[in-house]
Formats: C-alpha cells, structure tokens, sequence
C-alpha cells in the first residue's frame, strides 16, 4: 500500500456514521449484511446511508452484492488488513511487536493509572 492509498482509506473512515458502518461490517464477517440491517441499526436514512457506504466502497473498504432483493454489504478484509500492515511497518524501530494492540482489561488498567 501506498500513503495515497492509507490516507483515502482514513479519510473515508474519518466520519463517525462511516466507521459505524464499518465496524458492523467487520463484525458480521464475510457474509456481510444486508443495507435495511445497517441502516436500522445506525438510525440512518437509507438515503445517508447509501451515501455513506459509496464513500467506503470507493476507499476499498467495503464490497456490494445482491442478494434477491436486498443489497449485501461487507468489509474488505484485506484492505483493512493492509491498511494496519502500512501503519505499523515501520514502528516501534522495526519492531512491529510492539505495536499490538492493547487488550481491554490491559488498556482499562492502563487508562486508570493515568
């Protein structure tokens, strides 16, 4: 990946109904879900919504399939997957070990020594 790919990809997710959406995508899995589930569950209009799903499909982030009737939404993996690759290449001076994330009970302990 390229950092006019990473920063299309950021730039897409940078809008909180859009990382929503994403998030629920990664959460359902491969099979993804269908637009009347996501907009329902985001209180979006299927209007915004679709808005927002077109800006993700066009960073990569998101693939559409029909379905019968429904349109079928779901996250590119491997996009994303490439997308933390590019940003931890070069961390923690090339060792990217220590960049993993922080678990929840860690990060909470952590959080409140602060």
């Amino acid at each position: 990946m390229k950092k006019r790919g990473a920063v299309s990809i950021l730039a897409a997710l940078a809008q909180d109904s859009r990382l929503d959406a994403f998030r629920l995508l990664v959460e359902a899995g491969p099979q993804g879900m269908p637009a009347g589930h996501l907009a329902a569950s985001l209180r979006l209009t299927p209007n915004a919504l679709t808005f927002h799903l077109d800006r993700l499909r066009d960073a990569g982030l998101v693939t559409v399939r029909r379905e019968g009737r429904s349109m079928m939404y779901a996250a590119q993996f491997e996009t994303m997957n490439q997308l933390i690759s590019y940003l931890t290449d070069q961390c923690c001076q090339g060792r990217p070990e220590l960049c993993r994330p922080i678990t929840g009970k860690i990060r909470r302990r952590t959080l409140a020594s602060s």
